[in-house]
């Protein structure tokens, strides 16, 4: 069983909450997708926002060794834990469920990189439903001062000032050699993921959430790569709340960010709705 190998958390509203926002048909299921280092605490507070709406929520944040070390080493950890998350679908029998993700930053964003991949090439993975994916401080590429920003705000008091400097030096090192400076050939064996997901996107929308004074992802990166979507046809949005820090937009502006992932929610309902009308129509005039 997957559950017995990942740590995760999954929820599921009363019945009758589900039955008020969704009248009969299957309650979407929203996958979180945490942030490096995020504590699940952090991450329950945005899986309310669905609960609220009568949705099965999962909530997964992959550790911190897999985000920092095993990704800058080109060693694909997260393509094993992509599989198990998915297979959780399965081991609670919520597999014919609408999918929404809702992905935080880069560590969140490595982990969809492989989910993606597998919703793509698997046979079993490519029947889900996937409705969406709404991406809140992300991706970023090649930005190694921000990727240190990201690991100093982890690491926080845990551990020796000594220690501290010693690992963020030797993170520095590795970043800027495998992922910049030699990057034109590493890219070959290992592909990061910012260029993985631009160069072959999901088809499903998706909904960019950022800021200009993100100190982590440069706002830049997450507008070249939805110009990159939108390129490819790929029903995509964004919107810049200008002054809230890194993943801290639901902080700052709490109602607002909550309408949205709602707003967004429900739109890609209804897309799905009227896809699946459109299809019993054509099935009855043949």
């Amino acid at each position: 069983m997957a559950d017995d190998e990942i740590d995760y958390n999954i929820v599921f509203p009363d019945a009758g909450t589900s039955e008020r926002h969704w009248q009969g048909t299957k309650e979407p299921v929203v996958i979180l997708l945490g942030w490096a280092g995020c504590k699940d605490k952090h991450l329950s507070k945005y899986s309310s926002i669905y609960n609220e709406q009568g949705c099965v929520t999962v909530r997964y944040t992959a550790p911190l060794k897999t985000v920092f070390i095993s990704e800058s080493f080109g060693y694909k950890e997260l393509s094993s834990t992509a599989q198990k998350l998915l297979e959780i679908l399965y081991d609670y029998e919520v597999e014919n469920s609408p999918i929404l993700f809702h992905i935080f930053s880069n560590g969140g964003f490595m982990l969809y990189r492989y989910i993606a991949e597998l919703l793509h090439s698997d046979k079993q993975f490519s029947s889900l439903c996937v409705i969406g994916a709404l991406v809140d401080s992300a991706p970023g590429s090649g930005n190694v001062r921000g990727a240190l920003r990201a690991l100093t705000a982890t690491l926080g008091s845990k551990i020796s000032p000594v220690l501290r400097y010693v690992l963020l030096a030797v993170f520095a090192v590795t970043v800027f050699l495998l992922r910049v400076v030699l990057y034109p050939l590493t890219k070959y064996i290992h592909k990061n993921h910012y260029d993985a997901v631009q160069e072959r996107p999901p088809a499903w929308p998706h909904f960019f959430l950022y800021s200009k004074a993100d100190q982590v992802i440069r706002h830049r990166d997450v507008e070249v790569f939805v110009g990159a979507l939108k390129q490819k046809d790929v029903p995509v949005d964004s919107f810049d709340f200008v002054s809230s820090p890194h993943v801290s937009h639901f902080r700052d502006f709490p109602e607002q960010y909550a309408l949205k992932c709602r707003d967004f929610l429900v739109a890609c309902m209804k897309e799905l709705q009227g896809t699946e009308i459109k299809k019993r129509q054509r099935v009855q005039s043949q």
